[in-house]
């Protein structure tokens, strides 16, 4: 508990100092002004995803390979975190894009992409409630996990493959791409900070749903040993 409480106190400093510096050290964009300061939030979130989404990718097809429910906790977790993250990414774009391009949203390769693997990881969500039996949901929603993966890469490369509204790469990017020092110092702590708090997130919705399960265990014995007619007693009872 108490590395616990230290690890979220850490954190805590480390996303106070990522704002501080993408608000005050972060140099004011020539072309964009203060509203650009976003971005280094906008894209922390993207890569926080990524990585979630990776975990699920991972947990996915070590059940398929074990069948041990540990790895089915680990992508349901990946998921879900990485659908929050999603999301972020989503709304703070068009706070960005609005002032800068004078439009929310646009069809592009990037935005289209990026929506259809939301959709696709709240449907592999949603799929998993749908199904009882831990065995069954485990190996259906692992199967639809690995084929919702395939849009990362398209996701990530699709400002590579396609022209869109989106500048070209800001990171990895080709000839003339990156960003001022300063700018990128501030980006890599931002972004750091970011993947602490889905990391921390992501370990205690794993904690979650093992718990969940040991409660659906302990659940189907009571009922099994009521059946039976020895119900089980609590200490104090005659």
């Amino acid at each position: 508990m108490k590395t616990r409480i230290a690890g979220a106190a850490l954190t805590a400093l480390l996303m106070i100092g990522a704002g501080y510096a993408a608000l005050f050290i972060a140099p004011t964009d020539v072309r964009q002004g203060e509203v650009y300061r976003i971005m280094f939030f906008h894209i922390s979130c993207w890569a926080a995803m990524f990585i979630a989404l990776a975990v699920s990718f991972a947990g996915n097809i070590a059940w398929l390979v074990t069948n041990r429910l540990k790895w089915d906790w680990l992508g349901v977790s990946g998921a879900e975190v990485g659908v929050a993250c999603c999301t972020a990414g989503l709304v703070t774009g068009p706070l960005w894009g609005r002032p800068v391009w004078g439009i929310w949203w646009t069809w592009d390769a990037r935005l289209t992409t990026t929506f259809i693997l939301w959709l696709l990881y709240i449907s592999y969500l949603l799929l998993r409630g749908l199904i009882e039996d831990p065995q069954r949901r485990a190996s259906l929603s692992a199967i639809f996990g690995i084929f919702a993966f395939l849009d990362v890469p398209l996701v990530y490369m699709s400002n590579r493959l396609w022209r869109t509204q989106h500048p070209q790469p800001v990171l990895f990017g080709g000839e003339g791409s990156g960003l001022a020092p300063v700018m990128l110092k501030v980006l890599m702590v931002c972004m750091a900070a970011i993947v602490v708090v889905m990391t921390l997130v992501l370990t205690d919705r794993y904690r979650l749903e093992r718990l969940r399960y040991e409660l659906d265990e302990l659940r189907v014995e009571i009922e099994s040993r009521a059946e039976e007619g020895n119900p089980i007693t609590t200490k104090g009872e005659g």
